[in-house]
This record gives structure tokens, C-alpha cells and sequence, in this order.
């Protein structure tokens, strides 16, 4: 079964604050420290993915202090080499693991089922233990809206997008951008060039070339931790748009805005959790509502009356009132994706394999 944390059972878990304070307190006092380790595939740097994690774990060391020993581990490729080191990160004694990336879900989930007493959290996966909680970023409602300023903004109606793998978390916000561009230009298509790699910046900017050289006038760098694709789009004078952390200061000119992510109320709720020895896992699909997800820095040259229209849809998104993914939706094949009226529950949006009409390029098999 699926299980959805959401802003509700956020707000429990901070208010559980108080229990950690009186339980908790003592389990650090007899232990030491808290160890918690984040594991992440590329460099931490001044910007991306592995940017935001590391941020989000700022506000739980700034509540507990030398309570807590955080631990960073990056540039840590998926695979065998993921799993031993994640495997000696526990047995160092570590009891709250940050697998920081789809490929680690495997062996995350093998190290929570040998050890119940460490809480796994895995970032963008599907799988639910009693101690391994997966949790992803609703960016499909942030890229909703980019979709509408690129569009607005784009004059070939070509947009593209530098995506890195062909995950259901990246699908969605690709299809989410295509769906918010159509709202505004109906006919918009969207290309895109699946890089395969969480860090190759020169790859992503050989990708961003690529389509320029269609005519894309708008680009989605979807998932790149360097701003490789951003800065080519600002040589050449094309909006171009990132997830996770702003990018501005590499493209100060063409920059279109951010999907910006703020993990510390989850990281904070959950080590609240461990400590109060309440955590259970559960699917952590976090969005805009719930204050993970805010769309940031958004360029100054997007036309007034399309600002107005993505405020007031923003705010239905937050409300809860507005999905990207309600239907009549028809798939790139031209086959129905959803039907009208309906709306793609979560279980089917974390599963989302297929591109909507107006993505030209085929998914790899």
C-alpha cells in the first residue's frame, strides 16, 4: 500500500517536538550524539540537488546542536560502491540514513530491514518499510507554472528540456511543463535530451546546443546539480529554468525562475520522529502545499496578465483545489492518458511511465 505524508502528518510530527524533548533528550544523553548521514550521488556544490539536501538538514542541526552528528557523503555513484559505503555508515553507528538518490533504493532498503532500529529515508523511490520512508518533490506543480511563463514567452513554440533520467519524478515534471505551456499556447511541443547521468556538465550543455539548434527558446533543466544547461541558455539569450536551487546568478539575464525545494520540514519531522520513536515509514510526496516546493525568482519579463493567471493557479495547487494531472489528458501516442473529469491519484503519478501530447521525444526503452 501506498502511504502519502502529507502537511497534516508534517505538523504532527513537529509538534511532537515536546515528546522528543522529554523522551528523546535522554536517548542522546545515553548515546551521544545522533549520527544521521546523507549519501549523495555528485558533488555537493553551490547549487543543485545535492545543494538543497544539505540545506535542509541546517534547521535540524540548528534545534539540536552537538546533539546531532551530521555526515555527508557525496559524489557516491549508484551501485555496489553506494551500498558498501551506506552499509558502513550504519555500522559506524549512524541511525538516521539520507539515500539520496533513486539508484540507492535496493540497498537502503536492505540496510532498514537488517536494522529496525535506523531510519532510512530514500529520495524519489516507490518502496514502503516500517522504518524506510521514500519522499520526492512534487516539481510537476512548480514546472505547471513554468510551462505557462516559458510559453508566454516563447516565440517558435519549440521548448526543450535537459532532463537527466527517464525516472517517473522527472517524467512528471516534463509532462507537468508541456500540460502548463499548452494552458497558455496550445500547439507548444516539447523536445527533450535524456543525458543519463546526475553530474556530466559537459554532456548537459552538449544537450542544451542540441536544442537551441531546434529552435527550443525556452529550456527545463531538469535535474542537473551544475548550471551548465542555464548558462549556455544565457550565452545564447534563451530563458532557461532549474529545480532544487536557484541558479540566477549564472544566467542574470535570461533566467526564467526555479522550482525550489525546502526539505527541512520533512528532515526535521522525521529525526523528530526517530527520536520520539514514533517514525513509520511512509510515501513523502511533498509539494507546494506543504511548503517543499516554491517557485522562485521569477523573471521580471513574463507578461503581467500571464502572472496573474499563474498566482491565482498557484494558489490552487497550495489549496489543493488544482492539479496538473486532471484530465482530458491524451498521451504522446494520442491515446487517452486521462480521462476527463479525473484526476491521477498519487500512486499513478509516482508511477507515471508515458509522456503527454506535445512531448515529441520518444521515452528510452
Amino acid at each position: 500500500m501506498l502511504t502519502n505524508l502529507t502537511r497534516r502528518t508534517l505538523m504532527k510530527g513537529a509538534a511532537a517536538t515536546g515528546l522528543v524533548a522529554a523522551v528523546g533528550s535522554r536517548v542522546l544523553a545515553a548515546d551521544g550524539p545522533l549520527g544521521i548521514v546523507l549519501v549523495v550521488p555528485s558533488p555537493v556544490g553551490d547549487v543543485g540537488w545535492g545543494r538543497a539536501l544539505a540545506d535542509g538538514l541546517e534547521p535540524v542541526k540548528a534545534a539540536y546542536g552537538d546533539k546531532v552528528k551530521v555526515t555527508i557523503l557525496e559524489n557516491i555513484q549508484e551501485g555496489p560502491d553506494a551500498d558498501r559505503i551506506m552499509n558502513k555508515a550504519v555500522a559506524d553507528g549512524n541511525k538516521v540514513l539520507i539515500a539520496g538518490s533513486f539508484g540507492y533504493q535496493n540497498g537502503a532498503l536492505q540496510i532498514a530491514r537488517r536494522n529496525p532500529d535506523v531510519t532510512v529515508l530514500h529520495a524519489s523511490g516507490f518502496q514502503v518499510a516500517p522504518n524506510f520512508s521514500p519522499f520526492a518533490a512534487q516539481y510537476s506543480q512548480g514546472t505547471y507554472l513554468m510551462g505557462m511563463a516559458a510559453a508566454a514567452l516563447s516565440k517558435t513554440g519549440k521548448l526543450g528540456s535537459v532532463s537527466a533520467f527517464a525516472i517517473p519524478e522527472l517524467i512528471t515534471s516534463i509532462n507537468a511543463f508541456a500540460l502548463g505551456a499548452q494552458a497558455v499556447k496550445p500547439d507548444v511541443e516539447v523536445s527533450v535530451v535524456w543525458v543519463n547521468s546526475w553530474f556530466d556538465p559537459a554532456k548537459e550543455q552538449e544537450a542544451a546546443k542540441a536544442l537551441l539548434a531546434q529552435k527550443c527558446d525556452a529550456i527545463f533543466s531538469n535535474a542537473q546539480d551544475t548550471p551548465s544547461v542555464v548558462a549556455a541558455c544565457e550565452e545564447a539569450g534563451i530563458p532557461a529554468f532549474n529545480l532544487n536551487s536557484s541558479m540566477r546568478k549564472y544566467a542574470p539575464k535570461t533566467y526564467l525562475g526555479c522550482v525550489a525545494t525546502d526539505w527541512s520540514p520533512f528532515f526535521k519531522a522525521s529525526v523528530d520522529a526517530h527520536l520520539a520513536g514514533t517514525f513509520k515509514g511512509a510515501s513523502a510526496f511533498l509539494g507546494v502545499g506543504e511548503k517543499v516546493v516554491e517557485v522562485v525568482d521569477w523573471n521580471p519579463g513574463i507578461p503581467a496578465d500571464t502572472m496573474t493567471k499563474i498566482k491565482e493557479i498557484e494558489a490552487k495547487i497550495a489549496d489543493g483545489s488544482f492539479s496538473p494531472f486532471t484530465g482530458p489528458i491524451a498521451k504522446a501516442d494520442g491515446s487517452e492518458g486521462v480521462p476527463a473529469g479525473k484526476t491521477m491519484t498519487v500512486a499513478e503519478v509516482v508511477a507515471m511511465d508515458w509522456h503527454v501530447k506535445g512531448v515529441t521525444t520518444p521515452l528510452p526503452k
